[in-house]
Order: C-alpha cells, then structure tokens, then sequence
C-alpha cells in the first residue's frame, strides 16, 4: 500500500519570512529618546521604526541591542546611555537593574510625577477624543505625590525557593519566575522585610522545603506580609501546600519572638499547580484572625485574603478627593459601585445622607459590613451582586442616588453598568480609576450626558509606571432630572 502524506496547509513555522523592518534581533543600534511609554519603557525611533528601551529617559540618545522585534514596532535592551538626561536618578535598590518592580526609580521624583500627568491627559485625548488642552478643555491636575516616596507598601507577597540549602524570598526577575534573593525592598515597610527575613531563616533551620513549582514539590509557597501602618500590628500569612507543617510550633514561636509589633500568625493552604497565591482554606495559628488599621478616621479590619489598598498614606488623599468631588453636604443619596469592603463607602458616609456599596463578591460584603459595624456606621447598606442588576433594582425600590460612584478594576467598567449609569441620570459621576486607557474609553462613553470637569491623578505607586487618578462628570443641564 503506497503511502500518503497529509498535505500541510500554509508555509511550514521554519520558513517563517523574515519582518521588514530596518532592525534585527542582536543588533545594536542608536537610538533618540522622544518620551515614555505608560509602562515607563523610552521610546525611540530608528529609520521611523518604533523601540521601546526599558531604563532609557526621554532627551536620551542610547545604544541599545534588540531583543524582539514585531511588524510596527520592537524592543531594545539598554546598553549604553550616551547623551544623559538631566532628569536621570541612581537608583538606590541594588537589585534595581534586575527585579524589575520599580521601572521608574530611575527617573527624578518630580519629573515622575509629571509623566504620570502627561500619560493621563495623552490617554483622555488619544482614546477619549477629549480635549486636555486651550479653552474648554478638560482640567488634568499636577499628580498628588508624596513627601517620602519609599517605605510606603503595607503589604508583601513573597514568593520562597531554594539554592544552596538555604530558603530564599524576594521578587521575581523581569518576565521570568526566577526569584531573586534580597535583603530588603526600599517600597516595602520594613516590617515585612524583617518577618520575611525571620522566616526563611527559621523555616530552613526547621528543615521546611520550599515549594518547587516545576517539580510540584515542596511545602512553603509564599510569605506574605500585612502591616496595619497607623496601628502597627503585623500579619504574618504561610502559604503551603499542605496543612500539615513539619515542627509548626517552633516556626510559630520564632516568628512570636522575632518579628515585632506580629498580632497574627496564619496559615493558608493552596495545593494547586497555579500562579494564584492564595488557596480557598485559612486557618490562624496563633493570635487575632485580622489586624488593624486606619484610613482618616475610618477603621478597618484586615483579614489574610481580604483587599486593603497597599498605601494608605495616598488612599487617604485619594479618597478626600473622591469626597470632594462626591460634593457631599448631608443630604446626598450616593452609589459606591465596585465597593468592595467598603472603603470609599464609609469615607463618603461620614458627609452623606445615606450610601449604598454594590460588589459582587460575598466575601467583601461581609467584610464591608463589618468594617461598618467596627466604625458604627449606621448610614450605608451593603449587597452582594452586579452592579448593573443591582443598581436597577435599587431604583424600582425608590432609591434615587444623586452621586454615583465607581472604582472598577483595571479592566474598567461593564458595559452594562455605564449603561445603569445613564439610565439612573445621577446629578455626579465620580470615577475612581487605576487604569487611565479605560478611564478615558468610558468617560468617552457617558460624555454625551455628562462633561468630564476636572481628573486628579495620584500618585499611588511611586517609582512604578501605574497611577490613579479620580474623575469629576456633572450631567449636562439639558439631561433632565434622574426620574
């Protein structure tokens, strides 16, 4: 019997045609810096073909060596900075040129801050069609920046391994699941680089094994770290792989006596081949099942999965803005949607008739609802559900918010809750955003009812490329009244 080949559709993946375009893998060009990229990447040009340089500073001209390259656009190691930018800073991290959880902490604070401005208002006009700029235009503040910019994370999520015998915990180098030892993080609070350090040391005395992700072995997953800044209190959550953790009282007593201010010892178990940190069983071993901490005056408990912003210090300057804005005199109905434990919630009570929180996660209801029990607040009510089903509901049972508040996740807003928004015809809308492209796709979207007044940016995560900002929307006189 002859045999047959199956005939191959397209060209083989070896004789994949090259790209045209004027660089090559390997090579090593020169390139001008014109400006930053929302990630903090340079971005240069060679022959018209875009770059993006990681450590290059705009008004730089570099020798970089590409690394990958694609049809409109490539990236480039920095190999040699060649005409220096006024605004360069020597990072202080030793391990800066290899973690890469800072891509900023070589440029100038001051200058850190402006680029997070320009990269909000090239959002708004870029994807938003809004006008930032001449009469008319929408008002993009100076980024709100802190006094101190380091120390400021209350929370760590330190993943452990080994070398040599001994366990090590750091962060994971750039694009890569390689951990890399350190002592300390100059943006985490020192609290948590002296539990991390106590635990590694105890647990390798101990003879606990590290978890090894390719081998599915080992026991000890993660370290992480909470600190309640204003209260002091300290949580220190094993991840594990198992529930049983060989010589578990005398880890627990080393972490007791070495790591001070430590209210909370827990363990959590996640025995899955996943790169979730956190498994669905908790368990306390040894003191309170939260810690503390404040917000303003507001007091918050702080569970081992619960969500608790990681700089407190600018949610609090976030928040008062988000209370300016709400306009809030004591009469106002508001709707905090997203409002997860609450947070916002209870920052806009304190001046609010009565606000309404919508999340759709049970386990931040409960914790929100507990938060409002823990502060006596009496004016807010919780549910558990979709903002966009939820909202509308709140409507047929006469609830007629005059603010509505959103503070989505990166991904932005539901459709669907942009539309509720538009249908409630709310007097405000006060966008709460961690993601500046989505900010400006759905303030495109409710432009037509409302007029974006004025976007503060915050500067929530110094020395990385992320910022916050909040949003000020008043309805469009001739929108009519929210029926």
């Amino acid at each position: 019997m002859a045999k047959t080949t199956k005939k191959r559709r397209g060209p083989h993946p070896a004789a994949k045609a090259e790209l045209n375009v004027p660089v090559r893998v390997g090579q090593t060009v020169e390139v001008e810096i014109t400006g930053l990229n929302h990630e903090g990447a340079g971005v240069g040009r060679v022959e018209g073909y875009t770059l993006f340089v990681n450590g290059a500073l705009a008004g730089e001209r570099v020798l970089a060596r590409v690394d990958h390259v694609k049809k409109n656009f490539g990236f480039a190691k920095l190999s040699e900075v060649v005409e220096e930018s006024a605004h360069r800073f020597l990072p202080p991290c030793p391990l800066y040129d290899r973690c890469g959880g800072c891509s900023l902490q070589h440029l100038a604070y001051e200058e850190q801050l402006r680029h997070k401005q320009q990269i909000v208002r090239d959002n708004l006009r870029r994807i938003g069609g809004f006008l930032v700029e001449g009469e008319g235009a929408i008002t993009v503040h100076p980024t709100l920046g802190m006094s101190e910019p380091w120390r400021y994370r209350n929370k760590a999520q330190v993943p452990i391994g080994e070398e040599n015998g001994a366990l090590v915990g750091g962060f994971y180098a750039e694009k890569s699941h390689s951990i890399i030892d350190m002592a300390e993080c100059l943006i985490q609070h020192q609290a948590s680089d002296e539990a991390v350090a106590v635990v590694k040391q105890a647990a390798t005395k101990l003879n606990i094994a590290a978890y090894d992700e390719e081998r599915g072995t080992g026991l000890l997953r993660h370290v992480v770290v909470k600190v309640g800044v204003k209260t002091g209190e300290v949580m220190v959550v094993l991840v594990t792989t198992e529930e049983m953790i060989p010589q578990r009282d005398q880890l627990v007593e080393a972490i007791r006596s070495r790591v001070a201010g430590v209210t909370s010892i827990v363990q959590n178990i996640n025995p899955d081949k996943t790169n979730v940190i956190f498994g669905k069983k908790t368990v306390t071993l040894w003191g309170s099942d939260v810690i503390y901490d404040y917000i303003g005056p507001i007091k918050f408990a702080i569970s081992a999965r619960s969500f608790y912003q990681v700089n407190p210090a600018q949610t609090e300057v976030l928040y008062n803005k988000t209370l300016e804005y709400v306009g809030a005199t004591g009469t106002e109905t508001v709707i905090d949607a997203y409002c997860g434990i609450g947070t916002i919630s209870l920052f806009l009570a304190q001046k609010s008739k009565h606000v309404y929180g919508v999340e759709i996660v049970p386990e931040a209801i409960a914790d929100a609802n507990r938060n409002a029990e823990l502060n006596g607040v009496k004016n807010a009510t919780f549910e558990t559900g979709p903002a966009e089903v939820v909202i509308p509901a709140w409507k047929e049972q006469g609830i007629r918010p005059d603010v509505i508040v959103v503070d989505p996740p990166r991904k932005g807003c539901d459709e669907a809750l942009l539309t509720t928004i538009l249908e409630m015809k709310p007097e405000r809308v006060v966008y709460v955003s961690c993601n500046p492209s989505t900010l400006a796709r759905d303030l495109k979207v409710l432009a037509g009812m409302y007029e974006v007044k004025e976007v503060q940016p915050v500067d929530m995560f110094p020395h990385t490329g992320h910022v916050e900002c909040v949003a000020l929307m008043v309805r469009n006189c001739s929108q009519g009244i929210n029926l």
